[in-house]
């Protein structure tokens, strides 16, 4: 590895500490049996905790008990802390006053929960750029989709979304389309977005999945209707999201789960049936014992993101993004995937693929002789995907080429590194060299398919 330990490029000038967190301290074994820490390059899927989440967790935890109704001390303490948690989110995403906060699992789970809650006959909008959470709740609740073309500029997404609701004046209309793209990282329109939205009188749901661990969101400032994130991607890895915004619909809607919390009352009839009144609000979807410690958990990263401070996080950000974006440019075997153009902002997440290499491979090559860890494939967002990579094919190796989703489509698939609040300069600059000497001079081992898996081949 002496390309990567040789890599001395300048450290930008007052860069600031990555926040403390879990696994930063790991070591994980290389094919060659020495071990190295871990480079986490793969936020957009999982970020870590951090370490204040985990502290805050930890002295929790001996207290759990069951929310609401419980007249012990450790349900009611437990009561008081799941409710404080909303209101943590409430203020995290400077929600408006009757806005709810919806606990879910996910960021999939609460865009499935907004799509078996809007109003019969519904027409939904989303780009073909989305990811698969964004993408198909909406057809799966048999709802109309009118799915848009891959813009190639913010003027054409506002465009496009604008001739469509044109055409499709009548009837209640949504939007639904990502803040931040989970395979390029680029930053969407969506002040602009959202005035065009409302102007045709539709309403807009935010996918702030990858946007609300990197930027500040204002529901008030925006004038969103909702907004959804998954507490994974905010440094809160304990299975709970959020669906947060505007009650009617919410309120009209049938409850996403039938079952003990979501019923206010329930009383058998004469003729043998059950009558429910089911309550408003957010305990109306929660149905359920709820996740106590993941939505306390994201309360934590709520408000550590804020203490930290947004400018100061997102001013770090943008000089690492700058930093891999020209160390990548400086390789001409690698091209970058972008939506938007070269130089449009994005959030710490960028894809790309390198020329003669399948990306499986290479991504197989970082792990197992670098000790990195990215994520190659269609980032579930294959439309997008495969639209950025066009008619490129991926290389073949000793692990074979990746086998097409569909009959007649070509193997395609990319590498996508993602990094945050967390990320340390050298892991990047580790990355850059790992890069170049894995382009220059080739992987060291060989590699083979292992369940489907590209791993190196230690039979020897």
């Amino acid at each position: 590895m002496s390309s990567t330990t040789a890599f001395t490029a300048p450290a930008p000038v007052g860069l600031a500490e990555p926040l403390p967190v879990l696994g930063a301290e790991v070591e994980v074994p290389l094919v060659s049996g020495e071990k190295v820490g871990y480079a986490a390059l793969d936020y957009a899927a999982s970020a870590p905790a951090l370490r204040r989440v985990w502290e805050d967790v930890a002295a929790y935890a001996p207290y759990y008990g069951s929310v609401h109704r419980g007249a012990g001390y450790l349900s009611q303490l437990s009561t008081d802390l799941y409710e404080q948690s909303r209101q943590a989110v409430t203020d995290f995403l400077d929600l408006r006053e009757g806005d709810q906060v919806v606990f879910t699992r996910a960021t999939t789970d609460s865009l499935n929960l907004l799509a078996a809650a809007v109003p019969a006959g519904t027409r939904v909008f989303a780009f073909e750029t989305e990811h698969h959470a964004s993408l198909l709740p909406w057809q799966h609740a048999g709802l109309s989709v009118s799915y848009l073309r891959a813009p190639r500029s913010h003027a054409e997404a506002v465009a496009a979304l604008d001739a469509a609701l044109a055409d499709c004046p009548q009837g209640p209309r949504l939007l639904c389309v990502t803040g931040a793209s989970n395979v390029t990282g680029e930053l969407w329109p969506i002040a602009e977005l959202t005035e065009t939205a409302h102007r045709h009188g539709a309403r807009v749901v935010v996918d702030a999945a990858q946007l609300a661990p990197h930027h500040r969101i204002s529901v008030r400032e925006l004038d969103v209707d909702w907004i959804a994130f998954s507490g994974h991607k905010l440094y809160a890895p304990f299975g709970a999201g959020v669906l947060a915004g505007r009650a009617d619909w919410l309120d009209a809607a049938e409850p996403y789960l039938a079952g003990g919390g979501a019923s206010r009352t329930v009383a058998r009839q004469e003729d043998g049936s059950v009558a429910v009144e089911w309550h408003r609000g957010p305990a109306r979807h929660e149905a359920g014992s709820p996740n106590v410690i993941g939505a306390y958990a994201i309360a934590s990263a709520c408000r550590a993101l804020t203490e930290a401070g947004w400018e100061a996080l997102r001013e770090r950000e943008e000089r690492l993004v700058e930093r891999l974006t020209e160390g990548l440019a400086a390789i001409p075997e690698v091209r970058v995937l972008n939506l938007f153009g070269a130089g449009s902002a994005r959030v710490g997440v960028l894809s790309f693929v390198v020329r003669g290499w399948n990306s499986s491979h290479f991504s197989a090559a970082l792990s197992a002789e670098y000790g990195i860890g990215v994520r190659d494939g269609l980032f579930c967002a294959h439309p997008l995907v495969r639209t950025l990579l066009g008619g490129e094919e991926a290389a073949p190796s000793e692990c074979g080429a990746p086998e097409p989703s569909l009959p007649g489509e070509r193997s395609l698939n990319a590498i996508r590194v993602s990094f945050g609040a967390g990320t340390p300069l050298e892991h990047v600059d580790r990355f850059l060299a790992a890069v170049r000497e894995l382009v220059t001079d080739g992987a060291r081992w060989s590699y083979r398919n292992e369940g489907g898996r590209c791993v190196a081949d230690t039979r020897r």
